[in-house]
């Protein structure tokens, strides 16, 4: 049994001149029934004649072409005009002299090639016909075959306007692709880098004090076996960065451990630097990408207070309000104003990107004895 909600899909599937054909075909048969005879597109206004045989001739020459309008638009166009001038000379005023609009609309629509040629090629046709028709006794006049000619260039018109519009929309998806491809990129590398930096930082800090505690098994193990653990959690969030360029994988990349602070604060402790963290109220039930950038603002000020005060004295305060997370993080410093907290300062940037996005404030500045702060309000949940 057919599923007939898949047809519409299958319909489109099908080539040009397929999906073409039906149309062709009952402007045919219509043209042919008596009732719309002498109702066609005509230009003259001779005396219409009774149809003969080569009116069937001419119908088809004018009808069946349009088979083949969105394949072969040229090729379609001069046959139709054929079989318009053959109707015209010969009085029939068959219906389906309509195809004439149809093709000139076609064509400029899909034409690609030699379009002005084939635009003077068809005026240059025009002109004999209009002296034939004169001479046939067509009591048109000169005004007369003027407008035909216009209403003919205002339909090749219509279908360049058609022609226009598509590119410009085609146009405007790909650049809308490409953003949408150049934001996802920026997402994922503002991904990698706060993972990467930050585990890596770590690791990197608790190898270097591990070479200085060989005299002192107990602390040189439990040094190794922190830098085993934020190993692990460095290829598990890679991993789970990694399943997210998945097209089959249905989570968002917002998905790190958002509300696992307190164990980015010990990990940071293990490697050396004494932080002390306070975290009041509770995060709102609406609060979820407003925690994730909370996270993300902890875990990058972290990281630079390992890279560039590691050992002085962090601060990291975080308070869940109502509609907003407000979050300081201070580090100390030893009066030295060089540097830079951020380093190349693309940690601190993807910070101000993300929380701008949802409305919030972003400052990281540098404090008088060297040391420095960062802070941002972040927008979240909902008044009751």
């Amino acid at each position: 049994m057919i599923d007939l909600r898949r047809v519409p899909d299958l319909w489109r599937r099908c080539d040009v001149t397929v999906r073409d054909l039906p149309f062709a075909l009952l402007l045919a048969v219509a043209s042919l029934l008596p009732a719309f005879h002498g109702n066609g597109t005509q230009v003259g206004d001779l005396p219409a004649r009774p149809f003969d045989a080569l009116a069937v001739v001419v119908v088809a020459l004018e009808c069946l072409p349009l088979t083949v309008r969105r394949r072969w638009p040229a090729l379609c166009l001069a046959l139709v005009s054929l079989g318009f001038a053959l109707d015209q000379l010969r009085a029939y005023h068959t219906f389906a002299g309509t195809a004439l609009a149809i093709a000139l609309v076609s064509a400029g629509a899909y034409l690609e090639r030699h379009r002005r040629v084939t635009m003077v090629l068809l005026s240059a046709a025009y002109l004999p016909l209009a002296v034939a028709l004169d001479r046939l006794g067509s009591t048109e006049g000169l005004e007369g075959f003027v407008v035909f000619y216009l209403l003919l260039v205002l339909a090749w018109g219509i279908g360049a306007w058609l022609r226009s519009t598509w590119a410009a929309e085609a146009e405007r998806r790909r650049h809308v692709a490409e953003a949408t491809r150049a934001a996802e990129r920026t997402r994922i590398a503002r991904e990698l880098h706060d993972v990467v930096t930050h585990h890596v930082t770590a690791m990197v800090v608790q190898a270097e004090a591990a070479r200085y505690l060989t005299a002192v098994p107990d602390r040189l193990d439990t040094t190794l076996s922190a830098i085993t653990d934020t190993g692990r959690r460095a290829i598990s969030d890679l991993r789970h960065l990694l399943d997210l360029l998945n097209p089959d994988h249905d989570s968002d990349v917002r998905t790190p451990p958002v509300g696992e602070l307190s164990t980015l604060v010990e990990q940071t402790r293990q490697a050396g630097q004494p932080v002390e963290f306070t975290e009041e109220g509770n995060p709102a039930e609406s609060a979820g990408s407003a925690e994730f950038v909370a996270y993300r603002v902890v875990q990058e000020s972290l990281t630079n207070a390992l890279k560039h005060a590691h050992g002085n004295r962090t601060v990291v305060r975080v308070r869940y309000g109502e509609r907003e997370i407000t979050v300081e993080v201070c580090t100390e410093g030893s009066g030295s104003r060089n540097g830079s907290p951020g380093g190349s300062g693309r940690g601190l940037t993807g910070l101000r990107e993300r929380v701008d996005a949802l409305g919030g404030e972003f400052d990281a500045d540098r404090r008088a004895d060297g040391g420095f702060v960062v802070r941002a309000r972040i927008p979240a949940g909902s008044p009751s």
